[in-house]
């Protein structure tokens, strides 16, 4: 694989894959979360130092026609006040429109392109589309690891007709991640939540050879816990997953709650409490971690060198059930460790809490981090480390 900081750009018109599916208001189409925007700044300045003609592209949410609210131009707005640079937006990918905008480009102007998935082709990975797309620029740089999971045409087939590189944050999302992934010693403690065990099995499974110590929490820790078979009254369980995580039952490096915030509801105003799991009653649900498992998982994060962290310890979207959540992101901010986070409700959880600059890394990736440290196919990396 080759990296932007190693070549020449200078005049060039390089195409860059972004990742800028932020979160908008659905009404206005303002941007409400720019954390993406904000990692991807650095190579932006890096191609305006060295003179390049840069044309943006990415994708934002899964449009069924070109809504209005799904369009670029916002994040085009936003973008140009974060760098405090004019960017021209293009109602357009790979027609006419664009091809003429970026035949016009100065050294150090920019453009963004009109969100890729209001054509069908991107998703397709059509090579035809990649064409037209490659035909914009001379140089492609990848800095998308957050769809480098997915076989798209601006993300795969594109490297196919264009020299590809890869941008300062993929390099800097690949190092960080690789340095959990490959962990051969007995200093990593990996911590899962969230609700749905079915989407993080095989990133649990890859780390049991790998992990010193493995924390579930959330409502994936229920289906577990309903392997053992304790009974967790009408808390949320993945049923199909039961076969499945009965081969985690046993092993002594997974740890899961012994307590919980009971309610009867998941607005905080039914009856609520806190004890024993082994005690949940038919009527209730486990909505956070308690006290003691509090206290049992921050204790195994103090004596831990590498931390990878990934989902919430309860149904911390209501204060009412995020103590366990917020206990987890202080002792691990605390800790020492060489952290890891991503996701996109932990990152924005910790933005909340002024913790993000605490931790060594946050990706931008969520279920491309998870793909990623699982040691799964990752198309977007693959194709460039291909030669063209």
């Amino acid at each position: 694989m080759e990296f932007l900081k190693n070549i020449n750009v200078a005049q060039k018109r390089v195409l860059v894959r972004v990742d800028f599916n932020v979160d908008v208001d659905e009404k206005s189409g303002q941007v409400v979360d720019d954390f993406k925007i904000r990692r991807t700044l650095p190579t932006l300045k890096y191609l305006l130092q060295n003179n390049a003609r840069i044309i943006l592209m990415s994708h934002l949410g899964e449009p069924k026609n070109k809504e209005e609210n799904l369009s670029l131009k916002w994040v085009a707005k936003k973008t140009a006040e974060l760098l405090g640079k004019e960017i021209i937006f293009i109602d357009d990918c790979a027609g006419e429109e664009a091809k003429q905008a970026a035949s016009k480009l100065k050294d150090g102007q920019i453009i963004l392109l009109e969100n890729l998935r209001f054509y069908k082709e991107e998703k397709a990975n059509d090579e035809i589309f990649a064409k037209n797309l490659a035909a914009l620029g001379e140089i492609y740089v990848n800095d998308a690891f957050g769809v480098s999971h997915r076989s798209h045409a601006s993300v795969s087939a594109i490297t196919r007709f264009l020299p590809s590189y890869a941008g300062l944050l993929m390099e800097e999302e690949i190092i960080n991640l690789t340095k959990a992934r490959d962990a051969k010693d007995s200093s990593l403690c990996v911590i899962i939540g969230g609700a749905k065990i079915s989407t993080k099995i095989k990133l649990i499974k890859s780390f049991l050879d790998k992990a010193q110590d493995i924390i579930l929490g959330g409502a994936l820790a229920n289906t577990v816990l309903h392997a053992r078979g304790i009974e967790v009254g009408k808390s949320l369980i993945e049923a199909k997953m039961i076969d499945e995580v009965k081969g985690l039952v046993a092993n002594a490096k997974i740890h899961l709650p012994t307590d919980a915030v009971f309610c009867t509801n998941n607005d905080g105003t039914g009856v609520c409490r806190t004890g024993l799991i082994e005690k949940t009653g038919e009527n209730e649900s486990i909505f956070d971690i308690g006290p003691e498992s509090e206290k049992l998982f921050c204790g195994i994060i103090q004596r831990a060198q590498i931390i990878l962290w990934n989902g919430p310890m309860g149904f911390f979207e209501n204060e009412a059930f995020g103590h366990g959540t917020r206990a987890i992101a202080e002792a691990i901010a605390g800790s020492g460790a060489f952290s890891i986070t991503g996701g996109g409700e932990t990152v924005s959880y910790l933005d909340k809490l002024k913790l993000t600059d605490k931790f060594s890394f946050v990706s931008t990736g969520g279920g491309a981090m998870l793909e990623f440290l699982a040691g799964e196919p990752m198309p977007g990396i693959e194709a460039l480390e291909q030669k063209l």
